[in-house]
């Protein structure tokens, strides 16, 4: 299990990014429009101006049972050895469990 403290501020992230995404979206699509130098400096001070942990960039997938960070499928949203130990128990119907 990770720790709270992590899976909490990867929770404040997603906030951040959630509101700031607008305000990026809008500022890039003002950098492709302009054509002078000068103005896309002004605009891109503007992109630097939210805080870092607004970029989606920083935000990191965590297993939705365990919130660990590493081996996560997308499919599911949790990690690996945890989706082993679904499929040995008949958690997910369809699968298919391997063992070598």
């Amino acid at each position: 299990m990770a720790r709270k403290s992590l899976i909490h501020r990867e929770k404040k992230r997603q906030k951040l990014e959630h509101k700031y995404h607008l305000i990026r979206g809008s500022s890039k699509k003002k950098i492709s429009k302009v054509s002078s130098l000068s103005e896309k400096w002004k605009i891109h001070v503007k992109l630097q101006s939210p805080p870092r942990n607004s970029a989606p960039t920083r935000l990191h997938r965590r297993c939705f049972l365990t919130g660990r960070p590493r081996a996560n499928h997308r499919d599911f949203g949790i990690s690996g050895h945890i989706l082993r130990e679904m499929f040995h128990t008949c958690l997910l119907p369809g699968a298919i469990r391997s063992s070598w």
